[in-house]
């Protein structure tokens, strides 16, 4: 994904099974996560930082999206478990991780595994990337994504 270019549009189900569509947020800010599964430990971090910021994104105008293969059911053990208060959407069938280019080749201990490639995207109000992170190490970067949207946000 380039910048500059339109967000691919998408619609998934939420912890709810409600039907989230990124068109849904025109005229927002949005950060969209992708990240490789519920309750783990990276996985857990970041989604309780990005939670913890929800309200400073939230008053620039700005919602949070996190996009796994797990399940509703699972996102709603999740959210409750941590007191999550971010949207995340089930991918189960992996169609907007793809289209994202965010499922891949990952490597751990020697093994090679297809799976989720933590990655994160700044859209912009007009549904435009403006910032890509890839390969993201969760401490920290739930900040480090606000602060490019508030510098993003002067800018446009």
């Amino acid at each position: 994904m380039k910048l500059g270019l339109i967000a691919p549009t998408f619609s998934l189900p939420d912890m709810n099974d409600k039907e989230v569509s990124l068109q849904d947020f025109k005229g927002k800010w949005v950060v969209l996560y992708f990240y490789p599964k519920d309750d783990t430990p990276g996985c857990t971090i970041e989604a309780i930082d990005f939670s913890g910021l929800q309200k400073e994104f939230a008053k620039v105008g700005a919602v949070i999206l996190g996009i796994s293969p797990d399940s509703e059911k699972s996102h709603c053990r999740f959210i409750e478990k941590h007191s999550l208060n971010i949207i995340l959407l089930s991918d189960p069938g992996k169609k907007v991780l793809q289209q994202y280019k965010v499922w891949g080749k990952k490597k751990f201990m020697g093994r090679e595994y297809m799976g989720v490639l933590r990655t994160t995207f700044l859209i912009d109000p007009k549904g435009k990337i403006q910032q890509v992170w890839e390969n993201v190490s969760v401490k920290g970067h739930a900040q480090e994504v606000l602060d490019t949207l508030l510098k993003s946000k002067n800018k446009i």
